[in-house]
């Protein structure tokens, strides 16, 4: 059993609810809470972002995972009801290495520790974060627990080791929609404004259909801030439900876990090719790979961050990009009819590819940013330009 303690300051150590954190290979790190009492488990995972720690908390990629930032201090801007990324936190829990006492920012409606309670999500902080890090980049993501309720070590540690793990799993139909919705939210006027969009562009009046598996919401208002048209379909919909709302391009989204046991999705998409252009992100991306025959794999300890490069094969070009996945697509299973299009510069895997036969493409990242930097928003315009007439 491991046991990392990092020595706090003592206004720290004032009026604070002990909380741990224990993985399933016996380390165990004590610390203290700031967001809901409880107890929960899930897969342990960091992000390297400074910032956006809202957006991270909202992204439905997350569901199922414990997210811990690598950043040292989380919460100094506070939260508003702008940078939400969904309608409510899905992730398991939260770990930071100190939260900020005080939040300062013109657009903060509140605390983040509350924003937390109010969501009843375990925060940790206090606890070494390097160390976890460290760990995790050594023995690669693992099942944690996160609780406030039982502090024995023993009793965490084989909680954590009977955690379900994400392999395997259908998480999606957890956090997709539930039900066909038209989308009207556009970007903030400042993003329209630096990314060449004009607040009051003509309307295009092409139809994108946005295929749900747990899908970031700034990815609709890019399609809506483009003059778009935009519908939301559940990720379990069929072929002739998506073409029955007369597509010009469909979109498959973001969203959580392993993209091999969403079956459902592999025949849709399949189905779809030819039919329309199809654009996918993430898990859009995978899906689309699997639906042409290749093959997905997990990650030792994923890609989870603003800061990573990507290699665009064509024009020779680095892209600066935001990522959150845990799996990718396996090169060596990739059909003759897929092509790569872009690598990841950290580790080399798949980070983009296209049908060679379709008008079909998908990359391993967040061109829509939210939060992260906007070198790849050129994908969404690209897309545009193969919108067809309505597709039959």
């Amino acid at each position: 059993m491991l046991e990392f303690c990092f020595p706090q300051p003592l206004e720290f150590r004032i009026d604070m609810r002990p909380a741990k954190l224990a993985l399933e290979d016996g380390s165990i790190f004590p610390g203290h809470s700031f967001g809901a009492d409880g107890e929960v488990t899930g897969e342990v995972v960091f992000n390297t972002a400074m910032t956006g720690y809202q957006e991270i908390l909202t992204d439905p990629s997350y569901r199922g995972q414990i997210v811990t930032m690598t950043y040292p201090e989380i919460g100094n801007y506070g939260v508003n009801s702008v940078d939400v990324e969904n309608a409510k936190p899905s992730l398991s829990g939260f770990i930071v290495r100190e939260e900020s006492r005080i939040f300062s920012n013109y657009r903060a409606e509140g605390d983040l520790g509350e924003y937390l309670k109010q969501h009843n999500l375990p925060g940790l902080a206090g606890i070494d974060t390097r160390a976890l890090v460290r760990r995790i980049r050594t023995a690669g993501a693992m099942q944690g627990i996160i609780s406030t309720i039982d502090l024995d070590d023993a009793s965490l540690i084989a909680k954590a080791k009977a955690a379900p793990g994400l392999v395997g799993r259908d998480l999606v139909q957890e956090v997709m929609s539930k039900e066909i919705v038209a989308w009207e939210e556009k970007l903030d006027d400042w993003t329209e404004t630096e990314i060449g969009i004009s607040p009051d562009g003509e309307q295009t009046g092409k139809h994108v259909v946005c295929v749900d598996f747990g899908m970031k919401w700034n990815i609709p208002r890019h399609f809506a801030s483009r003059g778009n048209r935009v519908t939301i379909v559940p990720g379990t919909s069929s072929a002739d439900e998506i073409l029955a709302l007369e597509p010009n391009g469909i979109f498959l989204s973001n969203g959580p876990g392993d993209p091999e046991p969403l079956t459902y999705a592999h025949e849709t998409i399949a189905s779809l090719l030819g039919r329309t252009p199809i654009f996918g992100i993430c898990l859009g991306h995978q899906l689309l790979s699997l639906a042409c025959g290749a093959k997905t794999f997990k990650l030792k300890f994923g890609h989870r961050g603003v800061n990573q490069p990507v290699l665009d094969l064509e024009t020779g070009k680095v892209e600066i990009t935001t990522q959150n996945h845990g799996f990718a697509v396996e090169d060596d299973s990739l059909p003759d009819c897929l092509e790569v299009t872009h690598r990841n510069l950290n580790d080399d895997t798949i980070a983009g590819i296209r049908h060679c036969d379709q008008e079909a493409f998908g990359v391993q990242y967040h061109p829509e940013a939210a939060s992260g930097p906007h070198d790849s928003h050129y994908l969404f315009k690209r897309f545009q330009e193969q919108f067809s007439p309505v597709a039959s």
